[in-house]
């Protein structure tokens, strides 16, 4: 499976150590320049700084040939949801809601971080629960409800 990732994804799977996840989840994993710019820059967390400045084989950096201009998304959302679009991926890696609702919009599929440490748990490559909790010693928040939502799918 393709996917496109958005910075969030990226961030927290770098600062919970589980970003090598991500390319045995996934065939490719492209990002647009922004996305990476976002990832180095100054006032994002220094090990996401660190992966970003030696990023592995695996991740690809395109430009998407159009732009997508929206004023409630930052550049990086913008170019991810336009690289996505243009690929006909099966999966963006999302997880502000703003980007999220532009992209289903668009009739893209999106799954967040959350989304993927669920895939990676029933793959047997991380534990959902204690991801969750690393999770929360980072700047990721996750609403109450979402959290039980998901638990409920997930023990159902």
């Amino acid at each position: 499976m393709v996917v496109v990732a958005d910075t969030s994804p990226v961030n927290y799977l770098v600062l919970i150590g589980q970003i090598e996840i991500l390319p045995r989840l996934y065939t490719r994993i492209p990002i647009p320049p922004a996305v990476l710019a976002e990832l180095n820059h100054p006032a994002a967390p220094e090990p996401v700084r660190h992966w970003a400045a030696h990023p592995p084989s695996w991740l690809e950096v395109l430009t998407p040939k159009s732009r997508v201009n929206i004023t409630q998304l930052d550049p990086g959302e913008s170019e991810a949801i336009a690289l996505a679009t243009e690929m006909h991926v099966e999966v963006l890696l999302i997880d502000e809601r703003a980007g999220r609702q532009e992209a289903a919009r668009r009739g893209l599929k999106i799954a967040g971080t959350l989304s993927v440490l669920d895939e990676a748990d029933q793959a047997g490559l991380v534990d959902f629960d204690a991801a969750v909790v690393l999770l929360r010693h980072t700047s990721f928040r996750v609403s109450a409800a979402v959290l039980a939502a998901i638990e409920e799918r997930r023990s159902g």
